[in-house]
C-alpha cells in the first residue's frame, strides 16, 4: 500500500467513462487498499446518466444483473469522488486539459460501435447492427429516434454470443413479458406489435464453440410463447469438437451448452406464436434484396483444427438463401478513437500494454495515461470481469507512482469544475443523476416496472436541474 507524502498535495485522477470499468477504477483508488492519504477521483461521462453498459447494454429482462449499481452508488458517496455527467472529453474538455490538471487520466469508455460483416448488401434497409437495436430497446438517447421494421415474418441474428441471444429473446418476448421491464416505452410499443414469427440465430462455428453462457441459452427454452428449435444435425459433434470438449482446460460451460442444446433438439414444437431456431456452422456471404432486405445467403462451414487443436470454420461449397426481412449482426463491439489518445485501429482498442497507454512512435508508456475495460482489452467477459481489469490497471498506476514516474501536471492546483461549468453549464453531478433516477423509478412504480427510462437528454437535464433548484 502506498501512502501519499502530504495531504496538501492530493493524488488527482480523472476517469473518463462512467460504466463498470470506470466505477471499479474509482472504487480501487478510493478504497484505501492501494493508496492511503488524500486521493480524489473525478468521473466523467458524456451522458447525464452513469453506469454505461449496465444501463444501456444489459437486457431489460435481466434486472438482477443491474443490482450491481448498488456497489457503484457506494463509490459515489466516498470522500474525494465527483461525477461530471453530460461532459464529453474531446468536445467540451480536451484530453490535454485533463492531463494538465490530473496526476493520471484513465480512459474507460467501453466499446460501443459494431463490427461489420463486410459482405454485399450489408447496407440495405433492414440490415442493422445489434448494437443499435440493443441501444434502442434500452433507451439510449443516441438511439431514441431509430426505428426497425418488425412487419416481416422472419428475422436473422448473426452471432453466437450473449448479445445475439439477448436480441433473439427480446424479439420473442410477449407484451406481458415486456411490460414489467425497464425496456424503453417506444420499444415496448414496437415489439408488442411485431409480426415476426421466427428468429434464426446463426453461429459461424459449431455448438461446442458457441460463446453464449448456459443461463442465456436456458432462458431461450423458458419463454412464455416461443418454441426453441435445434436440429439434431447441429448437435452431432464431429471428432474435432469432441476433442475440443475433452481438451485440457476445457470450459465446463461448453459441455453444459452442448447438453442443453441436445435436449432442445429432442423437443417437439408446441405451435407457439414464435420460434427461435439455433443454427451452427453457417456464415453469411451476401444479404439479398432490391430496395431492402429480402433474404440472406449463407454458406455451410466445416471445422478444421490447427496444430494446437484450435478449431476454425472453413466454408464448403454448400450454400442456401434464408428468406427474411430483418438481419441483425452481432459479431462484436469496437472501441472508438478519442482525440489525443493513441488508438489501435486493428484491435479497436486504446493502444496499451496492461493498461498503460503506449506512445505509437516509441512504444513506451505515456506517463500518467491509462485505460481499463473493453476499450483496453476488447469486448470480452462479463460485467464483473471489469473489476479485475480495473484493479490491474490501478496496480500499474500505483507502481508508477511508487517509482516516481507520474508526471507533474502544470495546473495541478486548478480545479476542473470552473472549466466544466463554462464549457458544459448544464452538466449533471451525482445528486442530479439521483434526481433523474428517482424520477424514473417513480414513473415506473404505478406500472409495476423497475423504472420508465427518460430517453431525451434535454428532459434528463430538466429533471436534474429542476430538482437542484427545488433543493
Amino acid at each position: 500500500m502506498t501512502e501519499r507524502e502530504s495531504p496538501a498535495h492530493p493524488l488527482k485522477v480523472a476517469v473518463v467513462g462512467a460504466g463498470p470499468a470506470g466505477f471499479y477504477s474509482a472504487a480501487q483508488l478510493l478504497s484505501g487498499k492501494a493508496l492511503q492519504g488524500d486521493v480524489r477521483v473525478d468521473l466523467f461521462d458524456r451522458l447525464p446518466t452513469p453506469y454505461g453498459l449496465v444501463r444501456f447494454g444489459v437486457a431489460p429482462d435481466h434486472p438482477k444483473i443491474k443490482t450491481v449499481i448498488k456497489a457503484y452508488d457506494k463509490v459515489a458517496v466516498k470522500d474525494g469522488f465527483r461525477f461530471f455527467g453530460g461532459v464529453e472529453i474531446g468536445e467540451d474538455v480536451e484530453h490535454q486539459e485533463l492531463a494538465d490538471r490530473y496526476d493520471a487520466v484513465i480512459y474507460t469508455t467501453g466499446a460501443s460501435h459494431d463490427r461489420r460483416l463486410g459482405i454485399p448488401g450489408e447496407d440495405l434497409p433492414g440490415s442493422v447492427a445489434a448494437t443499435d437495436f440493443v441501444a434502442w430497446y434500452n433507451g439510449h438517447p443516441d438511439a431514441k429516434d431509430l426505428s426497425f421494421d418488425l412487419s416481416c415474418k422472419r428475422a436473422v441474428v448473426i452471432g453466437n454470443g450473449n448479445v445475439a441471444v439477448d436480441v433473439a429473446r427480446m424479439l420473442a418476448l410477449t407484451p406481458d413479458e415486456l411490460k414489467v421491464t425497464d425496456t424503453a416505452d417506444h420499444a415496448i410499443e414496437a415489439l408488442s406489435g411485431s409480426e415476426i414469427e421466427e428468429i434464426v440465430v446463426l453461429g459461424r462455428r459449431g455448438l461446442a464453440q458457441a460463446a453464449f453462457t448456459t443461463p442465456e441459452l436456458r432462458e431461450l427454452g423458458e419463454l412464455e410463447d416461443a418454441d426453441i428449435v435445434v436440429s439434431p444435425e447441429d448437435v452431432e459433434l464431429d471428432e474435432g469438437s469432441r476433442n475440443w470438449l475433452e481438451r485440457d482446460g476445457a470450459d465446463a460451460r461448453e459441455q453444459k451448452n452442448v447438453a442443453l442444446a441436445t435436449e432442445y433438439s429432442t423437443r417437439t414444437p408446441e405451435g407457439r406464436k414464435r420460434r427461435i431456431v439455433l443454427r451452427f456452422l453457417a456464415s453469411p456471404v451476401k444479404i439479398v434484396g432490391e430496395e431492402r432486405v429480402e433474404g440472406i445467403e449463407v454458406v455451410r462451414n466445416e471445422l478444421v483444427a490447427d496444430d494446437d487443436g484450435w478449431l476454425s470454420a472453413r466454408p464448403t461449397s454448400e450454400t442456401e438463401t434464408i428468406e427474411c426481412g430483418l438481419v441483425l449482426r452481432s459479431i462484436g463491439y469496437r472501441g472508438r478513437p478519442l482525440p489525443g489518445v493513441p488508438f489501435d485501429d486493428q484491435r479497436a482498442t486504446i493502444n496499451n500494454l496492461d493498461g498503460r497507454v503506449l506512445d505509437p512512435e516509441t512504444a513506451e508508456p505515456i506517463p500518467g495515461l491509462y485505460t481499463a475495460g473493453w476499450v483496453k482489452r476488447g469486448p470480452s467477459g462479463i460485467i464483473g470481469t471489469n473489476k479485475k481489469c480495473a484493479n490491474d490497471t490501478i496496480a500499474q498506476l500505483v507502481a508508477d507512482l511508487e517509482a516516481g514516474k507520474l508526471p507533474t501536471p502544470p495546473k495541478h492546483d486548478d480545479d476542473i469544475a470552473p472549466l466544466v461549468a463554462e464549457r458544459a453549464p448544464r452538466h449533471v453531478d451525482y445528486a442530479g443523476w439521483k434526481r433523474i433516477d428517482e424520477h424514473e423509478v417513480a414513473l415506473g412504480e404505478p406500472q409495476g416496472r423497475p423504472r420508465v427510462k427518460l430517453v431525451d437528454v434535454d428532459e434528463m437535464l430538466r429533471v436534474a436541474h429542476a430538482g437542484a433548484a427545488a433543493d
